[in-house]
């Protein structure tokens, strides 16, 4: 399990982070304004912690919005207040998309990313190139959708990013991966209650499979 399902998220957390460890905790599905799945059917393959988010929005509707980005229109998406099905493979495309707007409504955290961050200006440069017209185009969405989801990151909402297979069986997976962690480094949504990239593991304890030692990127 941690080889074939966790080897992206390990290799992208260490390579952004350097260290193989989700910086969120269960507890920030309670805390979190938006919960930001792609890659995961969370309603069919954890359904405990969807659960856990279902209840929380019926309980109080406009405390937490749910979107999810997933070519399928699966039971997960099905409970979005916004579902992005995106072109299959466009993932990365999106993220940079999301980046290049809340770069242009100046929605970066510039203190976070002075202080916590490296190599700013040549992911400025990637973000740049990702323009809504081209995103849009490439992943099969409406442009305005794009704009909605972005001004959800831009807002200083406190966003939770949710991953899971989708990701992490991708061909490129890592990138994904860090595509994803380096938008809650650009705003800042990280090491801070109900904030941060957290991928959910495929097996009941692969992370502490791989702190016992059974790592998942490595012989």
């Amino acid at each position: 399990n941690s080889r074939l399902c966790m080897s992206s998220a390990v290799a992208g957390y260490t390579r952004s982070l350097g260290s193989d460890g989700p910086p969120c905790s269960y507890e920030d599905l309670d805390h979190c304004t938006v919960a930001f799945l792609i890659g995961t059917n969370t309603a069919e393959c954890h359904p405990v912690l969807f659960q856990r988010l279902l209840k929380r929005k019926r309980k109080n509707p406009g405390s937490v919005k749910i979107v999810v980005v997933d070519p399928r229109r699966t039971d997960t998406a099905k409970a979005a207040d916004i579902h992005l099905p995106i072109a299959p493979g466009s993932d990365l495309a999106l993220l940079h998309g999301i980046a290049h707007l809340v770069l242009r409504e100046n929605g970066q955290d510039p203190a976070f990313i002075d202080d916590h961050t490296e190599n700013y200006d040549a992911f400025f440069d990637v973000a740049a190139r990702w323009t809504p017209r081209r995103v849009a185009l490439f992943c099969n969405i409406p442009e305005k959708r794009l704009r909605e989801v972005a001004a959800l990151f831009h807002r200083r909402e406190k966003v939770l990013s949710l991953w899971s297979m989708g990701v992490n069986q991708r061909r490129e997976g890592t990138a994904v991966v860090q595509g994803l962690i380096n938008l809650h480094l650009l705003t800042g949504q990280i090491g801070k209650q109900g904030a941060g990239p957290f991928s959910l593991t495929g097996q009941p304890n692969a992370m502490g499979g791989r702190e016992a030692g059974g790592l998942a990127h490595l012989l």
